[in-house]
């Protein structure tokens, strides 16, 4: 402890007076680490939410974070798990922004709404395919084959039928099951279900 207050100093004493009112907080690796897995999909989610208005999903991304700073409990079961406590308290965050902000006169310029509605990130795309192909991963082989040659490439149910060497029927019945047990997946990583 000693070698980390004389490495940071502000940051040990900031946590030395969160611990003197009673309140234990994560520390600084955990958070890093947790802002490294969920912090770009969940700030995806919040851009979504936002219509694309970068300010506020970052606004909603940092309260997101500093809660779980405060209540380490939440996420006591692991970082992979704490995924869907992150996103519902975002969202709650997000409605009380739209609250607060409804409850404010408008503004009478138009311009910014321009401004945020052409903002496309090809980065995102970049990272919902790789959560895609992640959450994939997870669903038996043939149900996953099924899927990225009928939904990823596009091909028909007889194609595939062909392709895989499978009866048509199969390759629907495959294609039904994998389906359902993806959407729980997808879910659960906060990945808008359109499957």
């Amino acid at each position: 402890m000693a070698e980390e207050a004389a490495a940071s100093p502000d940051g040990a004493q900031q946590r030395a007076e969160h611990s003197a009112r009673g309140r234990a907080t994560l520390d600084q690796d955990t958070l890093a680490e947790l802002y490294r897995v969920h912090g770009p999909g969940l700030l995806r989610a919040m851009l979504r939410v936002t219509s694309g208005d970068r300010g506020k999903a970052e606004d909603i991304l940092q309260e997101t974070f500093l809660r779980a700073w405060q209540n380490p409990a939440a996420i006591e079961r692991g970082i992979e798990e704490s995924r869907p406590w992150l996103f519902t308290v975002a969202r709650r965050i997000a409605i009380d922004h739209f609250r607060t902000a409804s409850s404010r006169a408008r503004e009478v310029a138009d311009d910014a709404h321009e401004y945020y509605a052409g903002t496309h990130d090809p980065y995102d795309e970049v990272l919902t395919a790789r959560d895609l192909a992640t959450a994939m991963a997870e669903l038996q082989p043939h149900h996953r084959d099924v899927l990225v040659e009928l939904h990823l490439k596009g091909r028909s149910t007889a194609e595939v039928a062909s392709t895989l060497g499978v009866p048509v029927g199969t390759v629907k019945s495959r294609n039904f099951y994998a389906v359902r047990a993806l959407r729980p997946i997808l879910a659960a990583r906060g990945i808008p279900v359109a499957v």
